[in-house]
């Protein structure tokens, strides 16, 4: 997917950008309200994230009602330092889809923008059975099957076979893994990653002839059907 990112704090920007390309997304950056207004009117993006205070003359409700006035219906995640319920009020009424208060964990920002991208490409309801390959794990029953036949797995194990599945396909680095399964926001410097991946392997993937979790050298990993 790509998307477009006006922030002007040169940390937060270089994080978010970070984890969405390792994501496996195109990002287009702005460090101002008038750039990021050209790109927004000028190019074509599945999503914005939107920081709410931007230099430049141009901040991010203008640059949201300018947008929305020409009839953009682009989906906006609005990112602000400003939590109280007046101005999430006043982000969400200026057009904005959703507002995240910083700081934040990427594996929300992550989660909310994809969240976005479906809904700007009309998909609606819940998930609730997800599918790569023979694979098969049905979120309500908590049940996993491969080629029909049912695999046990621990809790941790089916989160991380879930957030795997929810981004078949695509590179998951070990920064993704800690907050979106063991909700570290920091590296705790274990081997934790590697035994679980390894535990889930043997359940997934040894007792069949494709494997189906792959390891991307210096990236992370990738469920994937060949």
């Amino acid at each position: 997917m790509r998307i477009l990112l006006v922030e002007d704090d040169q940390t937060v920007r270089g994080f978010v950008a970070k984890g969405l390309k390792e994501a496996g997304h195109i990002v287009e950056q702005a460090d101002n309200g008038k750039d990021g207004l050209f790109m927004a009117v000028s190019e074509s993006f599945d999503t914005i994230i939107l920081d709410r205070m931007l230099p430049g003359g141009i901040d991010g409700l203008h640059l949201l009602e300018t947008i929305r006035g020409q009839n953009n219906r682009t989906p906006v995640l609005l990112l602000s330092a400003l939590s109280q319920v007046d101005e999430r009020v006043a982000g969400l009424k200026a057009g904005g889809d959703d507002y995240l208060t910083k700081p934040f964990a990427f594996s929300e920002l992550l989660a909310r923008v994809e969240v976005l991208c479906r809904r700007g490409k009309g998909e609606t309801g819940p998930t609730t059975r997800l599918a790569v390959g023979d694979l098969e794990m049905d979120l309500l029953s908590r049940q996993v099957k491969r080629a029909g036949q049912k695999i046990d797995l621990q809790p941790r194990e089916f989160r991380l076979l879930e957030y795997l599945m929810r981004h078949a396909a695509q590179v998951v680095t070990r920064t993704m893994l800690l907050e979106g399964v063991w909700d570290y926001h920091f590296d705790p410097q274990t081997n934790v990653i590697d035994v679980h991946v390894s535990r889930l392997r043997q359940k997934i993937d040894k007792p069949y002839p494709t494997p189906l979790i792959h390891t991307v050298r210096n990236a992370g990993y990738m469920l994937r059907d060949d």
